[in-house]
């Protein structure tokens, strides 16, 4: 068995190839070869949690089991880190163990950039980030491998949070206008794109003040008790669509709320990745503002441990 790090496997396995992964796996979804239990999720003190995935796929023969721990407080260790196995169903073999906190936030990228691609106008030139946590750095990568950003505004409770943030885009070689922001209402109003990574349990941003025809990805909470969106820009999306509809039915917090309190239903959920990732752009004009939120799958862990796969064996 084989173990890799976080720091082997980003030098190999970037965002271009997550996404091609990721869209392999939505086709195997499609095409029903892919066995899965849902994500556990248990509390681990205070505000810390412990995550558990397995998934098969039947196609390529591979399982895994992703465990993922949820440590906000941390100040020397990552908030964020993971663990992935991977065995081989043609005998059983544990063929890998493998880091997964950076191929948990590449995939989440790759989810990113799929939905983005399918639902911001064609035109949009500015992102907004709000919350510069470790997994809003590869939401930034997604966005901007499928839309020309030009500006991108960052904000985050903690200002030299985001001036670090700043700083690792840059270092990185991103070449748009990078501006921290101390407003993040102002934020929103400027951003054609709002990407929202946070783990709140109260809305971050004034859904009021989103502008027509932006599109939010929201992808920081993961728990029904989290709400870093507020009911007004459920309300006002004029299409919503989700990662896997039956993780948002347990871990949406948002829509989770906003169903409860007859704000919307789960019949407005237009539908999946996997219903558009292989189709048209869903965009009906350019006045709509469109919704994307992700709890995540175990089958996205998958599509990448198994590129990550062919390309060390």
């Amino acid at each position: 068995m084989i173990t890799l790090t976080d720091k082997e496997i980003e030098e190999k396995y970037k965002i271009t190839h997550a996404i091609e992964d990721v869209k392999n796996i939505l086709d195997d979804y499609k095409n029903n070869q892919i066995v899965e239990s849902i994500r556990t999720v248990l509390p681990a003190g205070e505000d810390n949690s412990m995550l558990y995935m397995p998934c098969i796929s039947i196609s390529s023969q591979v399982s895994i089991t992703k465990t993922v721990s949820i440590f906000p407080s941390n100040k020397n260790m990552p908030t964020t880190q993971g663990n992935i196995l991977v065995t081989d169903l043609t005998d059983g073999e544990h063929k890998a163990s493998m880091d997964a906190s950076y191929l948990t936030r590449l995939r989440t990228g790759a989810m990113t950039a799929i939905a983005t691609d399918k639902l911001a106008t064609e035109d949009a030139r500015s992102l907004g980030v709000i919350g510069t946590g470790n997994m809003a750095f590869e939401q930034v990568l997604g966005v901007i491998q499928v839309r020309d950003i030009q500006r991108i505004y960052l904000y985050n409770r903690t200002e030299s949070k985001a001036e670090d943030f700043k700083k690792r885009l840059e270092d990185f070689g991103i070449w748009s206008d990078i501006e921290v922001v101390s407003d993040v209402d102002a934020l929103v109003e400027m951003s054609d794109i709002i990407n929202c990574a946070t783990q709140s349990k109260t809305p971050v941003y004034n859904g009021a003040l989103v502008k027509p025809g932006t599109h939010i990805n929201g992808v920081g909470s993961f728990t029904p008790e989290m709400r870093e969106m507020d009911h007004k820009i459920v309300e006002r999306a004029d299409q919503i669509y989700v990662d896997d509809m039956h993780g948002a039915k347990e871990e949406a917090g948002e829509l989770i709320d906003a169903v409860d309190k007859d704000i919307i239903s789960w019949d407005d959920i237009k539908g999946t990745l996997a219903d558009i990732f292989d189709g048209n752009y869903l965009r009906q004009n350019d006045e709509e503002i469109t919704l994307y939120k992700c709890v995540g799958a175990g089958y996205f862990d998958l599509a990448v441990a198994n590129g990550v796969m062919k390309m060390f064996a």
